[in-house]
């Protein structure tokens, strides 16, 4: 990176964004061939260019999801393209892990949102498109498996159109139904490109443009079909508009394969041409922070063990503004402590290596900052606070216990953990204390990560307990004391020293509600505001 460069000046070249998507729709294996485009892989996809020769999966790193086949957590990585710095977060796929998706989303300044061609729009799709609508993050779309069989194109955008809410607009055009993928249309200028395949899509796809009159010989019914399509696209005006794009109104759709590489370059492309630049961070109090402003960043996630070897802990951080360089004071805002920066990385999947300098959009990996927490605002002075980042409601609860009470403090340790990480939220009861704590999810999901890392990297098999317990409010002490007389509520804390009230069903909380009005029940869904 540049010494002593100018913040804005670093930002413009920045393109943070994160990929979503509903499991199976090719998420990760997108993220793979966008390292592929960017240098960071090796010629075998899915193969970081590691230090010593040593090669590591690119996002899905934890061996749990390795087992499972799925992305559970997120992941960071950086790469250089076409001059610009790219920053690409990763996010988990299944719906358990929403709140998770959610932190990330609020470091990113975009997001590709990848679809399946033959399942379109998916009951996960939904839930992560509202997250990107309640942070009004421009969207680009990404019709992934057209090399496989699938549904018509014309009918997939619709469904976009009419199950978000949110106007498709197509730059590339398929040549070739699902399942016969030629190439695609550049609807911006006419051009055709048609691919080439590649040994199990370990190289860049050859292309070839080909001009319309020999694409009508060579390509015969698949091309008078594309060019049918592309008029009504034309007649109906769908075309790319950065404007209602930028303003989270409209979507660009872009076509591809990312298992054979088509049409993967072109979304890499509008993902530097077309997504924003980090820009000034509004804070708490509705200030917007300078790009150019001294150093400032917010954490977004806490992550522990991504190093066997070490079983350190890492606090990301998303660079907001000034130039951050390692070493460096800074202060966190909610303890108004100061700490050293000595151990910062630069996290790519599951490598690491030191970063000395950062800009507003990347993200610094801070080793065993174990004061900072996800939420918290670091900033060199002027002081400023980011508003915090929401956190959902939880669905399920749990009571957890070790099955070995000799290894009670490796498991007060782990829960300890996965509380500072949100994997899931630990909430204490006053009279039991720490020997079994209730565990809140807001899918089942999230108990099965938190009891195989209990396991595997604490040491602490753990044994959990249903429990009767399905909504959660947020009281106060005085509400507290008198829910604790009643039947059917229990009491807990949340680390942040947050009162819950937790009630068996919903009927019974509202009569409580009826009966009591004076108690103070809030409801727990997004809490805070984005950032």
């Amino acid at each position: 990176m540049p010494t002593n460069a100018e913040p804005a000046a670093e930002a413009a070249r920045r393109r943070t964004f994160a990929i979503i998507s509903h499991p199976d729709a090719g998420k990760t294996t997108l993220t793979e061939k966008f390292l592929l485009y960017g240098g960071a892989l090796s010629s075998e996809a899915g193969a970081v260019k590691a230090r010593g020769g040593r090669r590591a999966a690119t996002s899905d790193w934890m061996e749990l999801e390795q087992q499972r086949g799925i992305s559970i957590t997120s992941a960071v990585m950086q790469f250089p393209y076409r001059g610009h710095v790219v920053n690409l977060l990763d996010t988990p796929g299944h719906r358990d892990f929403s709140e998770d998706t959610y932190r990330v989303l609020a470091a990113a300044d975009a997001a590709v949102m990848v679809l399946d061609a033959a399942k379109g729009i998916e009951p996960q799709t939904l839930k992560l498109f509202d997250v990107c609508r309640q942070r009004e993050l421009p969207l680009l779309s990404f019709i992934n498996k057209w090399d496989r069989p699938g549904r018509g194109a014309l009918e997939l955008i619709d469904e976009i159109e009419q199950l978000l809410g949110i106007t498709p607009t197509p730059v590339t055009w398929p040549v070739g139904i699902a399942g016969d993928f030629r190439g695609v249309v550049d609807r911006r200028d006419g051009v055709y490109t048609r691919f080439t395949r590649t040994s199990h899509g370990s190289a860049i796809a050859p292309e070839e443009d080909v001009e319309p009159e020999r694409a009508s010989r060579e390509e015969g019914e698949a091309w008078a079909a594309a060019a049918d399509d592309l008029a009504l696209l034309d007649a109906v005006g769908a075309d790319l508009d950065p404007k209602s794009f930028l303003a989270a109104e409209s979507t660009p759709v872009f076509f591809g394969s990312a298992l054979t590489n088509f049409g993967v370059r072109k979304l890499l492309d509008a993902v530097v041409d077309l997504v924003p630049p980090p820009a000034p961070r509004t804070d708490a109090n509705g200030n917007q922070r300078a790009l150019d402003a001294p150093f400032s960043g917010f954490v977004f996630k806490v992550q522990a063990n991504m190093d066997k070897a070490h079983r350190d802990r890492i606090a990301f951080v998303r660079v907001c503004s000034g130039v951050f360089e390692r070493g460096m004071i800074v202060t966190n805002g909610r303890t108004g402590k100061p700490f050293s920066t000595k151990y910062a990385h630069q996290v790519f999947g599951q490598e690491r290596e030191t970063l000395d300098e950062a800009y507003p959009g990347d993200v610094i990996g801070l080793v065993n900052a174990t004061e900072v927490r996800v939420g918290d605002t670091l900033y060199l002075d002027p002081p400023v606070e980011f508003p915090p980042i929401p956190t959902f409601a939880p669905e399920h609860f749990r009571v957890a216990r070790v099955r070995d009470t000799s290894k009670f403090k490796q498991f007060r340790r782990g829960i300890a953990q996965l509380d500072e990480e949100g994997v899931v939220q630990v909430l204490r009861d006053r009279e039991v204390g720490e020997q079994a704590p209730i565990l809140a999810a807001v899918g089942p999901m999230q108990f099965e990560v938190a009891t195989w890392r209990l396991e595997n990297e604490f040491g602490a098999p753990v044994e959990l307990t249903t429990t009767s317990y399905t909504v959660a409010r947020r009281t106060d002490a005085v509400s507290a004391e008198r829910l604790r007389s009643m039947s059917g509520v229990r009491i807990v804390e949340r680390a942040d020293g947050d009162l819950l009230a937790l009630f068996e069903s919903q009927y019974w909380l509202a009569r409580l509600e009826q009966e009591h009005p004076d108690l103070r029940l809030e409801r727990l869904v997004a809490e805070g505001r984005p950032g």
